[in-house]
């Protein structure tokens, strides 16, 4: 069910198998459970992309959701083992928007989205990016940050332009039209 997810994004996929619990009177997954697979695939992703929850913690921010939305194709039951997919739509100074898909057998179950804004400890909003800079990794290469953010930009694009200085005049641009996804 790889056809709902945006070429060139970058996901995570986890497993969750039903349990028991999780199911409602007529032996489905209850509609609210659905959300609860999106946060978790949601803090998979921010640990294996960014970093980990704790550590936006300790920096003094929190991600609110602000907005969800969820569209149910097939129902989930006990004991089925579910493919939760999780990746980021788009990133602005205090908020950002995940997409997600849940899969079970090939079938394709949930499709949804949810929208976060940062906000520190007293409930204010407050930038969740910080400046960075614009010196490569140690590596030689352009840093995570930087390559998430063209991944962010490709998707669902054939050619992209990056400017890659503030105080002259430079950019490059990309054909990605024959890329492929993860």
């Amino acid at each position: 069910m790889k056809d709902h997810i945006p070429i060139g994004a970058t996901t995570i996929t986890i497993q969750h198998r039903v349990g028991f619990y999780e199911t409602d009177a007529m032996g489905i997954v209850h509609h609210s459970n659905y959300l609860r697979f999106f946060e978790n695939a949601r803090v998979v992703w921010l640990e294996t992309h960014d970093k980990s929850y704790p550590e936006w913690i300790e920096m003094g921010l929190h991600f609110a959701v602000t907005h969800t939305h969820l569209d149910y194709h097939r129902p989930a039951r006990f004991d089925d083992i579910l493919e939760v997919t999780a990746w980021l739509e788009w990133v602005r100074g205090a908020s950002l928007a995940m997409a997600y898909t849940i899969v079970c057998r090939a079938s394709l179950l949930v499709t949804g989205r949810t929208e976060h804004a940062a906000i520190n400890d007293d409930g204010k909003v407050r930038p969740h990016t910080q400046r960075r800079s614009r010196a490569p990794a140690s590596d030689g290469t352009l840093g995570r940050p930087v390559l998430i953010r063209l991944a962010q930009r490709a998707a669902g694009r054939s050619k992209i332009s990056v400017r890659l200085f503030r105080d002259r005049p430079s950019s490059v641009s990309f054909d990605v039209a024959g890329a492929k996804g993860p």
